[in-house]
């Protein structure tokens, strides 16, 4: 459900090439994102020069030399900042333009050209507690929010704001379907490698790819957690619920101490139902069923056709039909994950980092998973600091009232990277 954040999607584009060999690398990046600040002033900038920076695949991909001049228009002029991280080959830098900070992410390829481009919007991160108490309220009606530290012991409260209040988490209790995937690897019932097909009664709709494939299509364990946490896709999570077991995944989440997950445990498909499908009478009728019932119920919502489902605007009944937790449940469902032990566990929460953007110098493990709904957002992150902190930060905003302004997502990943900066000091 949550989406990477990108000053356009045209920019996305540029991010090709971003693990050059360091051995093969020519001139250093910070030679080419000065000469990019440069160039950011004085669009149009001539082919011929383009191609002494820029590697051909780089420039074919976001258009020719129009469209990397677009480019330039649309971030510059730049003015450089703070370096963030720097190797032979990559270089991650803040420059500001007329939008605001941007992280600015150069590799060089083997020539010493530019051959991967992002740019990622990086507003500051809040240097205080107070400070980011303040900037956490004016988000939402309502928020939870912890930092922690994982300790031997535990979790350790850091700092929070309602830390311990559950609110609906959206795709983040996708951390429970991969905690309980792992527990049946370790248990020996499941195999990473275990093959499944895509079963068309199982395909849920957006976030994600995997409804688009063909009914049958085979893809391992594996394949369908990376898919789960990477992007959020809703058919490889509902594929990993039917395959470990729900009452698994419900276990799950009290192995992991949360005593709040709304049973039983939907999946994606089961929830677009609730919310799309003659809403709101079948959802009003669902709320109001004990545990038991509601579970009798669960084969028919999965009987409703894919092609009856959608996605809806205005929250709805947020309270009533989500998964639940609090930020300090997140700490503890990170800190039960890592206790697995599991490699692939990790690997899957660190593909994608959620626009964080911390220094990978200052924490080269950094896990995520978020979720949001209208009227829900939630963003979650571990991270460890190169002295072997580990940090938990956990933000959840709801309004059961009205959608949350698309913009609070900028800020709040800013809010977040300065909660973890501060819980690791």
């Amino acid at each position: 459900m949550l989406r990477r954040i990108a000053v356009a999607a045209a920019l996305v584009a540029l991010l090709l090439g971003l693990n050059a060999d360091p051995a093969l690398a020519g001139p250093a990046p910070a030679a080419q994102f000065t000469w990019l600040v440069d160039a950011s002033a004085r669009p149009p900038v001539a082919a011929a020069e383009l191609q002494q920076h820029l590697g051909a695949p780089l420039l074919a991909a976001v258009g020719g030399p129009d469209g990397f001049n677009a480019v330039l228009r649309q971030v510059g002029p730049l003015t450089p900042g703070a370096v963030v991280y720097s190797t032979a080959t990559e270089l991650r830098q803040v420059a500001t333009g007329p939008g605001g900070p941007l992280l600015v992410r150069i590799t060089v390829d083997a020539a010493g050209l530019i051959g991967g481009l992002l740019f990622t919007p990086y507003p500051p991160a809040p240097a205080s507690w107070a400070a980011l108490d303040a900037a956490a309220r004016a988000l939402a009606p309502r928020v939870s929010f912890a930092a922690a530290r994982i300790t031997p012991a535990g979790c350790a409260l850091v700092h929070g704001l309602d830390p311990a209040t559950a609110r609906p988490l959206g795709s983040a209790f996708k951390l429970y379907v991969l905690g309980a995937l792992a527990q049946a690897v370790h248990d020996g019932r499941l195999r990473w490698d275990t093959k499944l097909a895509l079963n068309p009664a199982w395909k849920s709709l957006p976030s994600g790819v995997l409804q688009d494939q063909p009914d049958g299509a085979v893809y391992t364990l594996e394949q369908y957690a990376d898919y789960m946490i990477s992007i959020s896709d809703n058919t490889a999570t509902d594929h990993l619920i039917h395959e470990v077991g729900r009452t698994a995944v419900q276990r799950q989440f009290r192995r992991f101490g949360n005593d709040a997950p709304n049973l039983p445990v939907l999946t994606t498909r089961e929830l677009f139902a609730l919310k799309s499908w003659h809403y709101p009478a079948v959802a009003t009728a669902y709320a109001s069923l004990p545990p038991a019932l509601r579970a009798i119920t669960l084969p028919l919502l999965g009987q409703v056709p894919r092609t009856e489902l959608g996605a809806w605007t205005q929250p709805e009944m947020i309270d009533q039909l989500e998964w639940f937790g609090s930020p300090m449940d997140m700490c503890e469902a990170f800190a039960g994950l890592r206790a697995q032990g599991d490699p692939h566990v990790g690997a899957a929460l660190s593909i994608n980092d959620g626009g964080i953007g911390l220094s990978p110098a200052d924490f080269p493990t950094v896990w995520f998973k978020g979720g949001s709904e209208p009227g829900v957002l939630t963003l979650n992150y571990l991270a460890q600091a190169a002295d072997g902190t580990l940090v938990t930060a956990s933000l959840m905003l709801s309004d059961p009232a009205a959608p949350l302004d698309d913009a609070a997502t900028l800020p709040a990943l800013a809010l977040l990277r300065g909660a973890l900066q501060l819980a690791a000091r």
